[in-house]
């Protein structure tokens, strides 16, 4: 398969009510009624899965979805409400403020060896968790610094130059094979797994659904270009120690080059886009727009929330020896050239 060709996938198997009455509409042409929005826990598999849905058409769709749907303005008042019971239960979950200062030094804090799904992975991890892990993460890698760039035109002067700069890296510098979502596909491909685009897509839990979800809700919105701002941040001011130890895990579990090089390529990257986001980024975009402070403290605060339910989640189904993903899926493969690694 040509890797510059991103075939679409299927609609998305349902996980409740909403999401099922989505994905039949999705199949109709667009202009056809759309269901309304449930009182449904914002964190629970079904209102996740249904705006997962609805922004995946502002990415690369899916197969035999009328185009027109994207902009269909009754699957906008949707996905709205779906936003908003989303937004309000991040807020009510974190702290809040407005001293940048003080989250970026908690996201600095050193964090041990033996602390979350590294630790584990590092201590008593097999080859087939590190898989289920990379499975996880598949449906963020895919689209990893895509919502980035709906931020660049709300951006003005040094802050937007020097957000741009840690865009083209992750976009792999102008070479599509150093393009960083085309490097998780190859770590797929070496660990065994299929590298199609959003093909794990319906074993994906809630808890990674709610990170990507907020991505693109942040993306999305002007009004939340400091919140998507400091996610950015959180994200590359502790990407590159973390890369750090999962380079070295991958070389234990499965020691395939392009396991190891997704995250060697980010611990000396990352730490230059640390530097770049702390110091340029929202340094430059606090100095031109004080007021957006509390928008990056809710970003980076929302952030780690999340990032925490799904290490949580992960954790306590490994620790009770169960999977982490919602059905079982293939996580060896015959044609993978990783080696056998700790099962």
């Amino acid at each position: 398969m040509n890797p510059t060709v991103v075939p679409r996938r299927a609609l998305p198997a349902p996980r409740g009510a909403l999401s099922a009455a989505v994905v039949e509409v999705l199949r109709r042409p667009a202009g056809s009624a759309v269901p309304t929005v449930s009182g449904a826990d914002p964190y629970s598999e079904d209102p996740l899965l249904t705006l997962h849905t609805c922004y995946e058409l502002h990415y690369q769709g899916f197969a035999e979805v009328d185009e027109n749907w994207e902009w269909d303005p009754d699957l906008l008042r949707l996905r709205r409400d779906l936003e908003r019971q989303l937004l309000a239960a991040l807020s009510a979950d974190v702290p809040g403020g407005d001293d940048v200062d003080a989250e970026v030094d908690r996201l600095l804090e050193p964090t041990s060896d033996t602390d979350g799904i590294a630790g584990f992975l590092a201590e008593r991890g097999t080859a087939d968790q590190l898989r289920e892990y990379f499975v996880h993460r598949s449906i963020y890698h895919h689209i990893e610094a895509d919502p980035y760039a709906w931020v660049i035109p709300r951006l003005r002067g040094q802050a937007k130059a020097a957000l741009v700069a840690v865009e083209f890296d992750e976009f792999g510098g102008g070479r599509g094979d150093r393009v960083h979502a085309r490097l998780f596909a190859d770590l797929l491909s070496g660990a065994g797994l299929r590298p199609d685009y959003l093909h794990y897509l319906d074993a994906v839990p809630a808890p990674m659904l709610a990170l990507v979800d907020m991505m693109s809700l942040f993306g999305l919105h002007r009004g939340l270009r400091a919140a998507l701002v400091g996610h950015f941040a959180a994200t590359e001011i502790t990407s590159s120690p973390a890369a750090r130890r999962l380079a070295d895990i991958a070389r234990t579990l499965l020691p395939h080059p392009a396991c190891v090089h997704f995250y060697t390529e980010h611990v000396v990257a990352d730490a230059v886009h640390e530097q770049v986001m702390r110091r340029e980024v929202i340094a430059e975009l606090l100095h031109a727009e004080p007021e957006t402070a509390a928008g990056l403290v809710f970003g980076i605060q929302a952030t780690t929330l999340l990032e925490d339910r799904f290490t949580e989640h992960v954790l306590e189904c490994w620790r009770a020896d169960r999977s982490s993903l919602r059905q079982e899926i293939a996580l060896t493969d015959p044609r993978t050239a990783a080696g056998p690694g700790r099962r």
